[in-house]
């Protein structure tokens, strides 16, 4: 009896901790939020924000969503072949990629690229009392450090996705037009054809979400890092797996609003 009891303050515990670990991070993303429609504002940091989180992703979303595309091109194909359905290659490359592999691959190569650098940044501003002296020059450390990469994060990251869904289509194109013998003109045919303005509203939306949560991520965890170089470590390695995550549990709820019908 003891042991059972003691089985079930543990799972307690761990319930309590995780619930108050939600309600952190929930109170963290609604102050953060709110700091984005308040002044003062800092252009300079939404601009460096803009640049790092936006054009400096552009390569590694793009290359990412290029071979995405041309593998499942390659993929729809050979499965396709199975039942004589190869035809559809254009139709579901478009609408994989735009749907559901262009939003999420970018979503990803964020989190690994851009959360882990707000939060190595922000850990290390922290741990050499940076953030300490912002306080003590009257700056809210939320408005100059979360607000502007969070705001930098829903611009930039549907752009990015956006970007990635037309890169992905294309290399679906270029593998199925040189190497599986598809019509250049009628691929593209079905290709706009089957795409609706829903699929594509999703996507952006999608992205939106995602560039929200892998931003605050990295700000949180960056904020509330342990002290030192293992601090530092902790808060990268935990805030990029927190936000791939819930990018991935983000993109089940918004597939779900949108195509559940």
């Amino acid at each position: 009896m003891t042991g059972v009891l003691s089985l079930l303050a543990r799972l307690g515990r761990t319930v309590l901790a995780a619930l108050s670990s939600v309600g952190r991070v929930a109170l963290y993303a609604f102050s953060a939020i709110s700091h984005i429609f308040r002044p003062p504002y800092y252009p300079r940091e939404l601009l460096q924000a803009l640049l790092n989180i936006g054009w400096l992703s552009l390569p590694v979303v793009g290359l990412t969503a290029l071979f995405t595309g041309g593998a499942l091109a390659l993929q729809i194909y050979s499965g396709g072949a199975r039942f004589n359905a190869e035809a559809v290659v254009p139709q579901i490359v478009a609408i994989g990629m735009v749907r559901e592999l262009g939003p999420v691959m970018a979503g990803l190569m964020i989190a690994a690229r851009v959360t882990s650098s707000i939060a190595a940044e922000i850990a290390t501003m922290k741990v050499t009392e940076q953030i300490d002296a912002l306080v003590t020059l009257s700056t809210h450390p939320m408005k100059y450090l979360t607000a502007p990469r969070l705001l930098a994060g829903l611009i930039t990251v549907p752009v990015l996705v956006g970007v990635g869904d037309v890169i992905g289509i294309a290399g679906g194109y270029f593998v199925a037009t040189e190497n599986l013998g598809f019509n250049a003109a009628a691929y593209l045919k079905n290709t706009v054809d089957f795409l609706e303005g829903l699929d594509v509203v999703s996507s952006l939306v999608k992205g939106c979400v995602f560039g929200g949560i892998a931003t605050l991520m990295g700000c949180y965890y960056g904020m509330h890092s342990g002290r030192g170089a293992q601090g530092v470590g902790a808060a990268t390695k935990t805030s990029v797996e927190v936000a791939a995550v819930l990018i991935l549990a983000a993109n089940f709820l918004l597939t779900g609003v949108f195509f559940s019908a």
